[in-house]
């Protein structure tokens, strides 16, 4: 595409931060045409003609050739971004939920139709790990990939670990007056966020199709300072890490709080800074550093995305068509953890070994192994009151 006629549909902090970065980004020749918007009493920083409340406006005009979908409603995003794809424009999204449960119908519409779906954005922000998976190690055997793929969490598991006595509750308001998170944070802090991300590293990574349900998931909403607490008298940061790792023919996908030793990579990511660690066959352990949230940075990621689409980029999900045979999904895997909670809580969990048991007038934690599936169908895993961690190994 020589010249890029783009349709956005969206106008909040991303679409006026993907608006800003193109009116100072020169040579791009990219335009927008036409912005369409929902909400027709919002009061925004450009002249009321420049929006439209009608999406065939966009969908239906022959020469718009690039449709950019920064909407937040998930299931209108996939109507438009569906059509799009059908209408025979190139799509660029932001929308990792969208993406994560329509994966395999939005690959099978790229199939059909020729037309491109770049979605960067829709994964930590400003790094550049789907280009990077898709170019850079499409052919590097990795045994996994992990990292920190969540801004909101990561500001508030900060504020616990510098403060010591402050609450979940208070790190959260922080973060919400700070704009990290929403008012109802519920899929940035139950971890559903990064079981997205986790959807999309997966395909791109390892060549398999997951489901956001498949991903062993637990948010850090139960955690206490008793447990930052014993977390930083062993010597751990507290996490939510995102992981998709391989080995021997199968793929465990999870998003969990972990405790990582201090010294390692991921340990000294703080705040809303976003990081992904790879394992490569080949290239070795390389790490991934960059903003995870924010106007701009998820903009850049926009407009990269848009300025591949002038030289016909598109992904080629060479590791779905590299596998001999499909990978398989493997729950059994034994992990190390960290639990704290009730007695029947903590008993309810088959452990295969315990190294800790502790009890204090404070409260009762385990430090020992299990197996992921049988951990997550425990009591324990479901409680609203008990605390899990991954000790990373």
């Amino acid at each position: 595409m020589n010249t890029l006629t783009l349709g956005l549909f969206g106008f909040g902090c991303v679409g006026k931060g993907l608006y800003d970065v193109l009116e100072r980004t020169h040579g791009l020749r990219a335009t927008i045409k036409h912005i369409v918007v929902k909400d027709r009493t919002k009061v925004r920083p450009l002249p009321q003609e420049r929006f439209s409340f009608d999406p065939s406006l966009i969908l239906d005009d022959p020469e718009v050739n690039v449709v950019v979908e920064l909407i937040d409603d998930a299931d209108a995003a996939y109507h438009i971004v569906r059509k799009a794809l059908l209408n025979g424009k190139a799509v660029v999204t932001a929308n990792k939920r969208m993406i994560a449960t329509h994966f395999q119908d939005l690959l099978d519409l790229q199939r059909i139709t020729g037309q491109p779906l770049l979605y960067e954005a829709s994964t930590c922000g400003s790094i550049p790990i789907i280009r990077n998976l898709e170019e850079y190690y499409d052919n590097d055997l990795l045994s996994g990939v992990e990292g920190i793929v969540n801004g909101t969490t990561n500001f508030i598991l900060t504020r616990l670990a510098e403060y010591g006595s402050v609450t979940y509750a208070d790190a959260l308001v922080q973060a919400q007056q700070r704009g990290f998170a929403e008012s109802d944070p519920t899929l940035d802090v139950e971890a559903w966020d990064a079981a997205f991300k986790t959807v999309v590293i997966s395909a791109h990574a390892f060549g398999v199709v997951v489901k956001p349900g498949d991903v062993i998931r637990r948010g850090i909403t139960t955690i206490t300072p008793f447990d930052v607490d014993v977390a930083t008298r062993h010597g751990w940061t507290v996490k939510l890490i995102a992981s998709a790792s391989s080995e021997n023919g199968a793929i465990t996908a999870t998003a969990l709080p972990t405790f990582v030793p201090k010294g390692h990579p991921l340990s000294t990511i703080d705040n809303e800074t976003n990081a992904v660690r790879l394992h490569g066959a080949f290239a070795d352990d390389q790490l991934l550093v960059g903003k995870g949230a924010g106007a701009h940075p998820t903009a850049a990621a926009v407009l990269s995305d848009i300025a591949a689409l002038r030289y016909a980029y598109r992904y080629e999900y060479k590791k779905l068509e590299q596998i001999d045979a499909p990978l398989t999904l493997d729950a059994t895997r034994t992990v190390t953890i960290y639990a704290r909670g009730t007695d029947a809580s903590l008993d309810s969990i088959p452990w295969l070994t315990v190294d800790v048991d502790h009890k204090s007038l404070n409260g009762r934690y385990v430090i020992g192994r299990v197996q992921l599936g049988d951990l997550s169908r425990t009591d324990a895993f479901s409680d609203s009151d008990t605390f899990l961690a991954v000790i990373h190994q």
